[in-house]
């Protein structure tokens, strides 16, 4: 089935794509696995894993847990949005501080 349309992305997030793509690739090469092994292993096909690694923003986020998981780095995917630090300020932001009453002694 051929794409409809192709995604848009911003020069930022086809940049980190990139950047990710060739982590994921020089993972396998640093276990000296070629494509079609690591495809196999993963259970997509080799030009599926060709385009994760290339940075293809049309890969599915199923297609990089395989992957990953094939390499023995699944526990990365557990780094997404870790360290939240800009949500959990906005969060402690919204926190209302409650003031204590004053007591009626202290007229």
């Amino acid at each position: 089935m051929p794409r409809l349309s192709k995604m848009i992305l911003l020069p930022k997030q086809e940049m980190l794509l990139r950047s990710m793509g060739e982590q994921i690739k020089l993972a396998r090469l640093r276990r000296n696995l070629p494509v079609e092994q690591l495809a196999q292993r993963a259970g997509i096909a080799r030009t599926t894993l060709i385009r994760l690694e290339h940075g293809d923003g049309g890969a599915a986020i199923s297609t990089l847990a395989k992957t990953l998981f094939a390499l023995g780095l699944e526990q990365d995917l557990l780094l997404i949005a870790k360290d939240d630090l800009m949500g959990y300020r906005m969060q402690d932001a919204r926190l209302l501080v409650k003031k204590r009453a004053r007591s009626r002694d202290a007229k």
